[in-house]
């Protein structure tokens, strides 16, 4: 076993939020788990005429960021406005400011399309010569621009330390815990903000309509007749503390994580699933742990027809029918970018209320699939839970989430 593989220090998630179609903050959001009550909604997002169901979070429209954060004012900055101010999130980074000093507590952000709906509009309003409007010339870096999402996080929260921002598709949000345990180990802070922030914007959803991937109807996954995709968008944070400081029995921790990319097709994931076994092979390495430890599953379950089929070749080959698993999907939709905080947020909600949500919308279980897959809800102690983001290509991370000893 190569030493980057022996089992990793948990990271204990001090603190986290979520936003999503379902609710700001945790609360309403654990709340809609447990009511089986979608955010999923008919297309209305500006003037997109396509006929498929989305996962909007109310409210994004109705204010701007004003003031010193006002250059860095957009849909998707909006969005990570609301969810830093859930939770007394910026109370507990203050906190560890005051632990660790600001230059000691790293950003690391994940999104795939950042602020690219500014740039939507501005293509909109050219003038007749097609020249930009001077407004977005000057704002860019702020908005579109795929480090606006770290700045804006940093400029909020008053931190120094490093500061990145992944964008690998629907796994970017996963992979920046991988990426804060590696500058945790290198020395180069103390603590981190880790988190993810993706809005609706006209390219995903007129792209994946091209792809011939959004579904009609709320998405249905693991459904026999499941036809698609929801897109959804969200914003999620957590601050990650190494276990040795602030660690306490009982409480959510990062115990392991795998990455890898197929390289097998530039949209497509491995038919046989490899990428997606390595990864989540090495998350269980880095924790220490053996498959029959993990007793639920949270599938990345987009409900695309690829997608859950190959999801399902790669859980079972590993886990057999054991676990129970599921996809959240159908409360939020696919927030893309934004999918790997999400999912791990409510992973981590399930550890710690001991829920295990089964996939809304999915009426009977596909045949073909082999994992075990719920569709109704179940309670009961949990001590280990798989996360899994695969992402657009074939760009795949695991993550495993466990209450401390």
């Amino acid at each position: 076993m190569s030493p980057d593989m022996r089992p990793m220090m948990p990271l204990t998630l001090t603190a986290y939020t979520l936003v999503t179609a379902n609710g700001r903050g945790v609360g309403p959001v654990l709340q809609a788990l447990r009511d089986r009550r979608s955010g999923l909604r008919p297309c209305d997002f500006e003037d997109v005429t396509l006929k498929t169901y989305i996962g909007r979070v109310e409210g994004l429209e109705d204010f701007s960021l004003e003031n010193d954060l006002e250059r860095f004012d957009c849909r998707n900055n909006r969005l990570a406005w609301l969810g830093l101010q859930q939770d007394g999130f910026m109370v507990a980074v203050a906190e560890a400011k005051q632990r660790y000093g600001a230059h000691r507590v790293a950003v690391v952000m994940g999104t795939s399309t950042s602020g690219i709906l500014e740039t939507e509009h501005a293509y909109h309003m050219r003038d007749q010569a097609g020249s930009l409007p001077a407004w977005y010339t000057s704002r860019y870096r702020y908005t579109h621009n795929m480090f606006s999402l770290g700045h804006f996080v940093r400029t909020c929260l008053g931190l120094r330390g490093p500061a990145m921002v992944v964008s690998t598709a629907c796994s970017s949000s996963a992979k920046v815990f991988a990426t804060v345990d590696r500058l945790l180990r290198t020395g180069l802070c103390d603590a981190a903000i880790v988190g993810g922030v993706d809005s609706l914007c006209l390219t995903t959803l007129y792209g994946f309509s091209a792809l011939q991937l959004l579904s009609t109807k709320p998405c249905r996954p693991c459904d026999e007749d499941r036809e698609g995709l929801s897109l959804g968008e969200a914003a999620g944070f957590a601050l990650l503390e190494s276990s040795e400081r602030v660690g306490r029995p009982g409480a959510v921790a990062l115990l392991g994580y795998g990455e890898s990319t197929d390289g097998y097709h530039m949209s497509h994931p491995h038919p046989e699933g490899a990428g997606a076994i390595r990864a989540i092979r090495d998350s269980l390495a880095r924790a220490g742990l053996r498959p029959e430890d993990v007793e639920y599953i949270n599938l990345h379950g987009t409900a695309t027809r690829a997608n859950d089929a190959v999801e399902d070749k790669a859980v079972y080959s590993i886990f057999g029918a054991r676990p129970a698993c599921s996809s959240t999907k159908g409360w939020t939709g696919h927030t893309l970018g934004a999918a790997g905080i999400t999912e791990a947020v409510i992973s981590t909600l399930c550890l710690t209320h001991g829920l295990i949500p089964g996939t809304l919308n999915c009426a009977r279980v596909d045949p073909s699939l082999k994992s075990r897959i719920l569709r109704n809800n179940q309670t009961g102690p949990l001590a280990v839970v798989l996360s899994n983001i695969f992402g657009f290509g074939g760009n795949n991370c695991s993550l495993v989430l466990g209450k401390l000893p």
